[in-house]
């Protein structure tokens, strides 16, 4: 049963936080000057498939699911960074949705 997996709030998160970096980068790809989007669009992308990546070992109980979730903070809080460089409403909202999710990994770790 779903509800007896103790890392559901932090998969939520995750899968919260890929949707996020996702509809950035797609945003980012329309701003008038991509090229400033570069480094936004290349986090959101590796942050948005750490994020599924982690969701998935949370989900299936899976034995390193805790040093992915580590790595997933860590990419979660480069991409935050980057995206709070940025004034695009969907930066901002893709720099909140990643400090959630690292916040919930940190908290799933220990």
């Amino acid at each position: 049963m779903i509800s007896t997996n103790p890392y559901l709030s932090c998969i939520d998160e995750c899968n919260a936080c890929a949707v996020a970096c996702d509809l950035c980068f797609a945003a980012c790809l329309k701003e008038s000057d991509v090229q400033l989007m570069t480094r936004c669009i290349m986090l959101d992308t590796d942050c948005a498939a750490i994020c599924r990546l982690a969701a998935s070992s949370m989900a299936r109980n899976s034995e390193p699911a805790k040093q992915i979730c580590r790595l997933c903070a860590e990419i979660c809080l480069a991409c935050a960074n980057e995206c709070e460089r940025h004034t695009h409403q969907h930066c901002q909202a893709c720099a909140l949705a990643c400090r959630k999710c690292a916040a919930a990994c940190v908290a799933m770790i220990h």
